[in-house]
C-alpha cells in the first residue's frame, strides 16, 4: 500500500451519477468513494451494466459527476472548462479499450506516435518513442503494418503501446481482455501490469474476469451503484 502522507493520483468524494430515462431518473454510481495511488495495479469487478464504465468516463473527465467531486492529480475536473479536460486526459490518461479504437488508416507505428504527436513531440522523437515501445511489446516487425492485418492480440498491444506512449501517471483499461484467449490475455496483462509498474503509474482495470483478481494491489467490486473494496493479498498470477 502507498504511504499514508502521499497524495492520490485519483480522488472521488461522494460521486454520484445519474441519467434521466424518460420520466425517470436512474442512478448508476451512488456516493462512491476512491482514492489511487501511483504504483498501484488495480481490480474493478461487477456485473455488465454496473456502472463500472461510468466509472472510468467519469475518471477520465469524458463525463461529468452529477453531485460530489472528480480530483485527478489535484484538479476537480468539474471546474474544468472542457477543453481542459481534453488536455488533462490527453496528457494525464492512457486509456484502454476492448474494442482496440485503432485507427484503420494509420499503421501500428502511427498509431502509436498518435499521442506524441498531440502532446507535441518533435516527429523525429516520436517515432523513436513508437518504435522503442513496440520492440517493448514484440511487434517492431509490425511497424508499418496497418490494423486489420493483426490478430486481436497483436492489436491489443498495439493499444497498451499507444496507452503508454506519452508516459502518462494514469490508466484505465476497459475489458482489456474481453475478445482475447487465455494465453493472449495473460501476455496483455503481463505487458500492462509490468509496464506500469516500471513507470510508477496507477493502472483501473475494469473487468468482470475474477480471474485477474490474483495479480491486484487492490480489487474492487461494483455493487448496487456503490464500490466496495475486497479484503485482498496480492499473489504472483504468472
Amino acid at each position: 500500500m502507498p504511504p499514508s502522507d502521499t497524495p492520490p493520483l485519483v480522488e472521488l468524494r461522494d460521486v454520484t451519477k445519474a441519467y434521466a430515462e424518460g420520466d425517470t431518473v436512474r442512478e448508476v454510481l451512488s456516493g462512491v468513494r476512491l482514492s489511487l495511488h501511483r504504483g498501484e495495479f488495480v481490480v474493478l469487478l461487477g456485473r455488465s451494466g454496473s456502472g463500472k464504465s461510468t466509472l472510468l468516463n467519469l475518471i477520465s473527465g469524458i463525463d461529468l459527476p452529477s453531485r460530489g467531486e472528480v480530483l485527478v492529480d489535484g484538479r476537480d475536473l468539474g471546474k474544468l472548462s472542457e477543453r481542459e479536460r481534453t488536455l488533462l486526459r490527453r496528457e494525464r490518461v492512457g486509456f484502454i479499450f476492448q474494442a482496440f479504437n485503432l485507427l484503420p488508416t494509420l499503421t501500428v507505428e502511427e498509431n502509436v506516435r498518435l499521442p506524441l504527436e498531440l502532446n507535441g513531440h518533435a516527429a523525429a522523437e516520436a517515432e523513436a518513442k513508437a518504435r522503442a515501445l513496440l520492440e517493448r511489446v514484440g511487434l517492431a516487425q509490425r511497424a508499418r503494418s496497418f490494423p486489420d492485418r493483426l490478430s486481436g492480440g497483436e492489436q491489443q498491444r498495439v493499444a497498451v503501446a499507444r496507452a503508454l506512449a506519452h508516459a502518462p501517471p494514469l490508466l484505465l483499461a476497459d475489458e482489456p481482455t474481453g475478445n482475447l484467449d487465455e494465453n493472449t490475455a495473460r501476455q496483455v496483462l503481463d505487458l500492462l501490469e509490468g509496464l506500469t509498474k516500471q513507470g510508477n503509474a496507477c493502472a483501473l482495470v475494469v473487468t468482470h474476469e475474477p480471474g485477474l483478481v490474483s495479480r491486484a494491489d487492490r480489487v474492487f467490486h461494483m455493487e448496487g451503484g456503490r464500490l466496495v473494496e475486497r479484503e485482498h493479498t496480492r499473489r504472483d498470477a504468472r
